[in-house]
């Protein structure tokens, strides 16, 4: 829960409140399933806001939610939840899209939507439902994705934000509505979709009974900023001109362009690219990479064996290792939700015909500089689907702080990498709610802010290490897939 203050020139954050965001395994008839405790989340969105409230005596100009994508929740006809959301990662997702398939053929489907294939798009966790005979889709009279919902507990209002609702692959690429002609072909309920609506709409009005609650003026207006965070943050990227790319870097990595309108074509989906919606009508052209994830499970990993490691110690020791010495591919299916993340690094290893990493910083370094091999790999994609070279690489959000990667990258580019800001979806989203309210008037205008209002540091690539990265990136290549 992040305040800003906004003075027309620079943007100010502070941080109101932080609470985790885990998921709750659930016992079932036939195994488990992966819930998020989204009334955990409402109760502590409530708590920042009163804190928010108690801490500013002003009263706040807006309130703008935005999450991760894909996840959604059923409603009944009273809007009330039918069940807690489903974690994108429960394996019900499991041969969903092979079943897609079956009836509408993988091209047709990216010429309808022009997403990127990953097995826990919403699209096919319906799918799964529809597969179960799920009661909750047949009793369901709403579908909204997690920020649509946590505005209508704000507001009282349904609507579906464009970029969150993109992540779907239910959207018609073409005409940015609902694909029903798909939904029909699938047997799947197009009546429980809501309204699609712009980033930077405004929604309603905090519910009287909501704002007594906590404490915050009623005539607060609830904004839908981009409502997908990576929308959000790619608004942030302090960018100017055109010969750029952005990479948001946190659980996953984000890499990408900003397009006008879709690109869709067989070369984009050989590749393996996404056309997600954007803040002001653009398009996100981009990769979804398995991104810092890799070393958040291991990290927790050492911890469940009683060995507690900060990040900027597991950065310590990799930076004290022998560099490009093996390498995994980040998107491997063996990385998605492994039981134990550095045997299924070793594994990987051993089955492509290298040593495995021998400790704790050697194993960070390899998934470090693994990273940093596919983000050239993708950036080369994008060059090559763009038609022209891209000069420099932005990378915002939490990852900035991993210095070592930001130089890796770097040199890996052989291009210049600025980073920051850190909380650039914080920072997105609270522009785009100024940008609503007439405070600014195009993303241009945020981005100006987002460079007058936060330091950003710029890595030279290190020529001395061409050579090495070059030899590294040729041995990458032959071990990593094809996309």
């Amino acid at each position: 829960m992040v305040v800003g203050r906004f003075d027309g020139e620079r943007l100010r954050l502070e941080e109101a409140h932080r609470f985790p965001n885990a998921p709750v395994r659930v016992p079932t008839v036939n195994g488990e399933t992966l819930h998020w405790d989204v009334l955990r989340l409402w109760n502590d969105i409530q708590e920042g806001l009163r804190k928010a409230a108690s801490q500013h005596s002003s009263a706040l100009s807006g309130i703008g939610v935005d999450t991760w994508g894909v996840d959604f929740a059923l409603l009944d006809e009273s809007d009330a939840l039918l069940g807690n959301p489903v974690h994108y990662r429960d394996a019900r997702n499991d041969g969903m899209m092979a079943r897609v398939f079956e009836t509408v053929p993988r091209e047709e489907v990216f010429d309808a939507t022009g997403l990127q294939f990953l097995p826990f798009n919403t699209l096919y966790q319906l799918m799964a439902l529809k597969s179960q005979n799920s009661p909750q889709l047949q009793t369901a009279r709403t579908l909204l994705m997690m920020p649509d919902l946590l505005h209508l507990w704000l507001c009282g209002v349904k609507a579906g934000e464009y970029t969150i609702a993109s992540t779907s692959q239910m959207l018609d690429a073409r005409t940015r509505g609902w694909h029903e002609g798909l939904l029909q072909r699938l047997g799947l309920p197009s009546n429980i979709l809501p309204d699609i609506i712009a980033p930077g709409t405004t929604l309603g009005r905090v519910r009287a009974g909501l704002a007594s609650h906590i404490g915050v003026a009623s005539e607060v207006p609830v904004i839908a900023p981009g409502s997908h965070d990576t929308a959000s943050a790619v608004a942030a990227v302090p960018a100017e001109g055109e010969n750029w790319a952005y990479l948001s870097s946190g659980t996953w990595s984000l890499m990408g362009i900003e397009l006008r309108a879709p690109l869709l074509n067989a070369r984009v989906l050989q590749r393996g690219f996404t056309n997600e919606g954007g803040v002001a009508g653009t398009i996100r052209f981009l990769k979804n990479i398995a991104g810092l994830w890799l070393v958040q499970e291991c990290r927790r990993e050492w911890a469940r064996a009683g060995d507690e490691y900060s990040y900027d110690e597991l950065t310590q020791r990799a930076g004290e290792a022998a560099p490009l010495q093996c390498f995994v591919e980040p998107d491997d299916a063996s990385f998605a939700a492994p039981a134990n993340m550095t045997q299924a690094i070793r594994e990987f290893c051993l089955r492509t015909g290298q040593t495995p990493p021998d400790g704790i910083g050697a194993t960070v370094r390899c998934c470090l500089e693994s990273l940093a091999l596919k983000y050239r790999r993708v950036l080369e994609q994008l060059e090559e689907l763009r038609g022209a070279r891209l000069e420099v690489l932005h990378i915002v959000g939490g990852g900035t702080q991993n210095r070592l990667l930001s130089q890796m990258t770097a040199d890996c580019l052989g291009r210049p990498v600025i980073c920051g800001p850190v909380e650039a979806t914080a920072t997105g989203n609270i522009l785009t709610q100024a940008l609503a309210r007439g405070e600014l008037n195009d993303v241009a205008d945020i981005r100006a802010v987002v460079r007058r209002s936060f330091p950003l540091e710029t890595f030279e690539p290190n020529i001395r290490a061409r050579t090495e990265w070059e030899s590294a990136y040729e041995r990458f290549l032959r071990l990593s897939s094809p996309s």
